[in-house]
Order: structure tokens, then C-alpha cells, then sequence
């Protein structure tokens, strides 16, 4: 496996993340995490009968948030998130199997659209492959490098701080464990991920959504 595909992270190990009690970023199951954008997007989603049957996810990288879903459009729980660190819905070419050290910070794109994921392995550890290729995936949140606070960042109110990755979205752990794993592992599901430049008109031009910029 190429290592630039390992989840375009700079380190592999990760560490358990202890929700602090009452916070509500914290909480892996919270209704309000579920942005208007998300709304719009899994109203039309249910209602096109898009995934088939499957579960899904959806990313709002904007508000830095995770919702995830029943095929019927039930929500399972919700989360704050941790993006790739550059502005972006397109990934550069190649992405997927760059090393990490020819990862510059402007190609550090999480990017927009509609994928099929499903639970596979990384070098360590199951992660939610989203798209295999160029090396993005949903996985629990990385906290070796202590210099990137990365477990603070989930844990403070502004999104500002939330762009900090290579591409790949981290997730507390037990947002992963208690709802990504048992949605995903016993089939595959969609993972759609808004866009942050695009109208989502243009990302998802099969569902009916707003074709202006978002503001």
C-alpha cells in the first residue's frame, strides 16, 4: 500500500478519546449537530431514494460536522469533525499516492461529492475507506502529534480550529465505534460530503439542491 494512501496522515497510532462529560461537542448522538445544509441534503437524499437502501454519512465541512444515518433517513448521531487543513472540493492529481512529505499545505483538501465507503484497513486499525484512491477515509481522531491539540480542537465551540489534517476526517472514537462501525460493517453505505466552494447543486446535480454558492 502506497504510504501516501494510509489515510494521508503523519502518524498512525491513535488514542481514545474520553468524551468530556455535558459538552455537547462531545456527545456522539446530538440532533442539533444536524445543519440546515445536512437537512437539505438528507431530506433529498431519503426522498430520491439515492443510497439504495444503505446507510449513509454526511460531512458539512463547513460547520466541521458528521451526521450519520439509517437508510431510511433516521439519524443515528452526529459529531463535530476534524478536515483536511487547505479550502477545497476537488483533491490534486495524484494525491493518493504521494508520500506525505510531498503533501504541501495547500493540497490538504478534503473533497466534495458522493462516495461509496466502506470498513476496511488501514496499515493498523479498520477505518471507513471513502475513497480509496486518493487516500481519504473516516477514522477515529490521531493524537500523537501533541503539538496539533487535535482532541482540543474537537472539543472547542469555533470551527476554526477544525482544519488541521491531510484530507482525511477524524472522528472521536466513540462516534466511530457506537455508530460508523455497526452502520458500515455489516454492508457498505454512502458517504456524501458537502461542498465548501461549489454549490452542492453541482456536487450532487441527480438531487434537487440550491445551485448558489452557500453563504
Amino acid at each position: 500500500m502506497p504510504w501516501g494512501r494510509s489515510c494521508r496522515r503523519a502518524t498512525l497510532a491513535t488514542a481514545l478519546l474520553v468524551a468530556a462529560t455535558g459538552s455537547a461537542r462531545a456527545d456522539p448522538v446530538s440532533p442539533p449537530l444536524e445543519t440546515s445544509a445536512i437537512r437539505a441534503l438528507a431530506t433529498q437524499i431519503v426522498a430520491s431514494g439515492d443510497t439504495h437502501g444503505r446507510p449513509f454519512l454526511i460531512v458539512d465541512k463547513v460547520a466541521a460536522q458528521v451526521v450519520a444515518y439509517d437508510a431510511d433517513g433516521t439519524v443515528r448521531g452526529g459529531t463535530p469533525a476534524l478536515l483536511g487543513a487547505a479550502r477545497g472540493d476537488v483533491p490534486p492529481a495524484g494525491i493518493g499516492s504521494r508520500p506525505l512529505a510531498q503533501i504541501g499545505p495547500a493540497d490538504r483538501i478534503t473533497q466534495a461529492g458522493r462516495f461509496d465507503a466502506r470498513i476496511g484497513r488501514d496499515l493498523h486499525e479498520d477505518v471507513l475507506w471513502i475513497d480509496y484512491d486518493t487516500g481519504l477515509s473516516l477514522h477515529r481522531v490521531v493524537t500523537t502529534s501533541r503539538i496539533e491539540h487535535r482532541l482540543t480542537r474537537l472539543a472547542t465551540p469555533t470551527t476554526d480550529d477544525n482544519r488541521v489534517s491531510f484530507g482525511c476526517i477524524n472522528v472521536p472514537r466513540i462516534f466511530y465505534e457506537t455508530v460508523v462501525a455497526p452502520l458500515f460493517r455489516p454492508a457498505d453505505g454512502i458517504v456524501y460530503i458537502l461542498p465548501e466552494q461549489h454549490t452542492p447543486g453541482e456536487t450532487f446535480p441527480t438531487l434537487r439542491l440550491p445551485s448558489a454558492p452557500r453563504s
